[in-house]
C-alpha cells in the first residue's frame, strides 16, 4: 500500500491526504457495499473521503484525517490477512484509535502506525476485539486464570469468553469447556422441565452455545457435547467438583447468590481458566439477597492473578441504539434513587 502525506496541513486548518491501495478487489471490501464503511468513518472522524478506484482522498483537520489514515490501513491489514471486515469492525477500529489517541498527555504530529487490536482466532472464524475493553479483556483472559468480565448486554463479554474457550480447545491447551449460567427463573429446581440435562438447562445457556457454533463447525460442537468435552454444568449442580484442564465459564453471574459464587470460585482447578460475566445492573434475585457477583467483586478487589474488565454503553457492539436504549434506563434508575432519597 502506498500513500502520500500532507505535513503542511498541520499548519492549516484542512489537511488533505490520499492514499493508494495496491489490491483493487481488496480495495473494494475496505469501502465496502456502497461505500458504506467510507461513510461511517466520515461520520464518526468528521472528514471527507473520495474515491476513484484504488485511490481515496481524505479531506479535513490534521487530527482527524491521520485518524482516519490509520483506520484505513489498519482494516486494510486485515483484508490482507484474510479476514473478513464488517461495519461493526470499521466502528471498532476507530474506537480504539481515538481512545489511544486521548491517552496521549501531550499533543504530537508524529505519524502513528495502524492499531493492533488482540484477536481470538479458530479454524472457522476469527474476531477481533472492536473496543478498547474488548481489546483489554481479551489480553486479560490470555494472561489471567480468572477473569471477570461485567457491564451491560451486548458488550460482547460472553461472547468472547466462549470463543476464547473455543481457541485453547481447538489448540489443545485444554482439554474441555464447562459452561454454567444460574437458571434463576426455575429456582435451580430444573427436575420439573422435560428431556434430559441439556435439554433442561439449553434455554438458559444458548447464548453460549451460539458463540461455539460461530467458532467452531457444528458438527464438531456437536461430538464435543456427547462426548463431554464441552460440558453443560449447571451452578446447582456443580458443588464438590475440582475443575482441571478447563475453561469454565459462569454467565449471568450476577444471579447468583453469595454462597453460590464463592462454592464456584473454589472449583478452579491446575491448567484452568474461570471466565465470569454478568451485570450488576439487571439482578433477578429475590429482594434482599446480594448478588454473588457484586460481592466478588468487592472482597476480591486487588487480589493477584484476578482482571476485572468493566465494559459501559461506549463498549456496546450491537445495534448503536442498544447504547442509547442503556443509556436511557440508567438515567431513569438514577433520578428515581435520587427522588427516593
Amino acid at each position: 500500500m502506498t500513500k502520500s502525506w500532507s505535513p503542511e496541513g498541520h499548519k492549516s486548518d484542512t489537511t488533505d491526504l490520499e492514499m493508494a491501495f495496491e489490491d483493487n478487489r481488496l480495495a473494494s471490501q475496505l469501502y465496502g457495499e456502497f461505500d458504506q464503511n467510507l461513510a461511517l468513518i466520515e461520520q464518526k472522524l468528521g472528514v471527507r473521503a473520495n474515491t476513484r478506484g484504488n485511490h481515496v482522498m481524505l479531506s479535513g483537520s490534521a487530527i482527524n484525517v491521520d485518524q482516519a489514515r490509520r483506520t484505513l490501513e489498519s482494516l486494510y491489514a486485515q483484508l490482507e490477512d484474510g479476514q473478513d471486515i464488517s461495519i461493526g469492525d470499521v466502528d471498532g477500529v476507530i474506537r480504539m484509535i481515538i481512545t489511544e489517541d486521548s491517552q496521549l498527555t501531550l499533543p504530537t504530529f508524529e505519524k502513528k502506525g495502524r492499531v493492533r487490536m488482540a484477536q481470538i482466532a479458530t479454524r472457522k472464524s476469527t474476531i477481533v476485539a472492536r473496543s478498547p475493553a474488548q481489546d483489554g479483556y481479551i489480553r486479560a483472559m490470555d494472561r489471567t486464570e480468572l477473569v471477570f468480565g461485567v457491564g451491560p448486554a451486548g458488550t460482547g463479554k460472553t461472547y468472547l469468553a466462549v470463543a476464547y474457550a473455543a481457541t485453547l480447545l481447538e489448540r489443545g491447551d485444554i482439554s474441555r469447556i464447562i459452561l454454567s449460567r444460574p437458571a434463576v427463573e426455575a429456582g435451580e429446581h430444573l427436575g420439573f422441565l422435560p428431556g434430559d440435562m441439556k435439554d433442561k438447562v439449553d434455554p438458559y445457556l444458548r447464548p453460549l452455545y451460539d458463540a461455539l457454533y460461530d467458532m467452531m463447525q457444528p458438527e464438531i460442537v456437536d461430538r464435543c457435547i456427547e462426548n463431554h468435552t464441552i460440558e453443560v454444568a449447571p451452578l446447582a449442580f456443580m458443588r464438590g467438583r475440582t475443575l482441571s484442564n478447563a475453561v469454565v465459564i459462569l454467565d449471568e453471574a450476577q444471579n447468583t447468590t453469595a454462597q453460590q459464587m464463592k462454592m464456584f470460585l473454589t472449583r478452579l482447578g491446575e491448567n484452568s481458566k474461570m471466565i465470569i460475566t454478568g451485570d450488576p445492573s439487571q439482578v433477578d434475585l429475590p429482594r434482599g439477597v446480594r448478588s454473588g457477583l457484586v460481592e466478588a467483586l468487592d472482597f476480591l478487589s486487588g487480589v493477584q492473578g484476578i482482571h476485572v474488565t468493566r465494559f459501559t454503553d461506549k463498549d456496546v457492539v450491537r445495534h448503536e441504539l442498544v447504547a442509547r436504549i442503556i443509556r436511557a434506563y440508567d438515567k431513569a434508575e438514577k433520578k428515581a434513587k435520587n427522588n427516593a432519597e
